[in-house]
């Protein structure tokens, strides 16, 4: 069984975004424990198969993080390593941003804000089932500038959405700066709380705190949907590129590869 390790997890990151010369690593970094946590420990596959109907939902709304999940399909076993190594080059399938024709995404979602909403009508559709699905949605602290999370915050309460689970990948950037430079969010919990949600925030890369949030969130079904505010770090896992925006839209080339690659120390 995959043990969902974040360094290989960011090796991986790393490979494709070499090999397929393409932008977005520090915004998939961020959200690598996160993921790991989630397919290591709450999402639930019946026969291992991303297509089951009654499988749990992982909506990744912030759709340029893909390279994170597209890793961890890898270590299911979803998505082959050739694959992975063609990621991005003409003919792949695998783009830069979330697309549902992948088994395991469930929401294309390169336009930001829209995600939430489906992850929120999975959740009803769920209950209206009578289901014990989940739904995970990972949405980006910059993302809920967008109105539709709102929304979807507001439908979520009203249809007591409790098996849905919003994690905010709190990294304070977005593609053009800081989230306090773009619009400020002040304080995430006091704003999801206040739409009628339990709301904790944690260290977002802090796997034993992950699994524990998790678990108690997705646990207590009492007709309140759920908010993990998760207070990461862009770029996390290589020193020159954490906190640093530029690692959003710039691209490897040897130099940088082999000084990341080295940084975490996994073999190949």
């Amino acid at each position: 069984m995959a043990d969902f390790d974040p360094k290989r997890i960011r090796k991986t990151i790393l490979d494709m975004a070499y090999s397929g010369k393409t932008v977005h690593i520090g915004c998939a970094f961020s959200i690598v424990e996160l993921l790991a946590v989630m397919y290591r420990s709450h999402l639930r596959f019946p026969e291992n198969n991303p297509r089951h109907e009654r499988r749990d939902y992982m909506v990744l709304s912030k759709g340029h993080g893909v390279m994170a999940q597209y890793a961890c399909l890898g270590e299911k076993g979803w998505l082959s390593d050739d694959a992975l190594h063609n990621y991005f080059k003409n003919g792949s399938a695998l783009k830069g941003l979330a697309d549902t024709h992948i088994p395991g995404v469930e929401v294309t979602s390169g336009s930001l804000g829209h995600g939430l909403s489906v992850g929120a009508g999975l959740a009803l559709a769920a209950k209206l089932s009578k289901t014990d699905q989940k739904c995970f949605a990972i949405v980006g602290d910059g993302e809920i500038n967008e109105g539709p999370i709102w929304e979807a915050a507001l439908f979520a309460t009203h249809f007591k959405l409790d098996n849905l689970i919003v994690v905010v990948d709190a990294n304070g950037f977005q593609a053009m700066g800081t989230t306090d430079e773009v619009m400020a969010l002040g304080n995430i919990e006091s704003k999801f709380a206040a739409f009628g949600f339990d709301a904790v925030t944690i260290d977002g890369h802090d796997e034993a705190a992950i699994d524990q949030t998790l678990r108690k969130l997705s646990d207590d079904r009492n007709g309140r949907p759920k908010a993990l505010i998760a207070n990461t770090v862009k770029g996390k896992g290589v020193s020159f590129m954490e906190h640093d925006n530029i690692w959003h839209y710039t691209r490897l080339n040897e130099t940088t590869y082999a000084d990341a690659i080295a940084e975490l120390g996994v073999a190949a």
